[in-house]
């Protein structure tokens, strides 16, 4: 998606209002143009990841990412569903003693609740996710992923 091509909307129709006034406001405007379209874009941009947090909310499984690349921000759905690495026969069939403090412990009941599964469910699959090989990306690209806040 390119944000580019909404920024220069707002942009001319600020001039168009602009250009209800005389000679000194439409000079006025384009100043005020110039020095608010990256700021226009800031905006773009935290309403895409606002509606990227609320659409996540809304899906049972999987999650909604706004990802930035130069200029250009792209909504991207990441599925979460169960990996297919843990198969029915071999789920739950080993066993492990994790010693931790108290306050994670709440922490991890309350996370596992939130999303409607037993702490054991929520830790099996937040590990099978955290230690799935992440793809590389190649090239000069830099690709940034979370969510933003203002």
């Amino acid at each position: 998606m390119q944000l580019d091509g909404y920024v220069q909307a707002l942009s001319q129709d600020l001039a168009r209002v602009a250009a209800v006034g005389d000679e000194a406001t439409a000079r006025t405007a384009e100043a005020l143009v110039a020095a608010l379209e990256p700021a226009i874009g800031r905006r773009l941009q935290e309403a895409l990841s606002e509606a990227a947090l609320e659409l996540s909310a809304q899906l049972k499984e999987g999650r909604v990412e706004l990802r930035v690349a130069g200029r250009d921000p792209e909504l991207v759905y990441i599925d979460e569903a169960p990996s297919g690495a843990i198969e029915a026969e071999e789920a739950y069939s080993a066993r492990i003693t994790l010693r931790l403090p108290e306050s994670l412990k709440s922490r991890l009941e309350a996370a596992a609740g939130a999303a409607g599964l037993s702490v054991n469910t929520w830790l099996v699959q937040t590990l099978a996710r955290g230690i799935e090989p992440r793809p590389t990306i190649t090239g000069g690209a830099h690709r940034l992923t979370g969510y933003g806040r203002s």
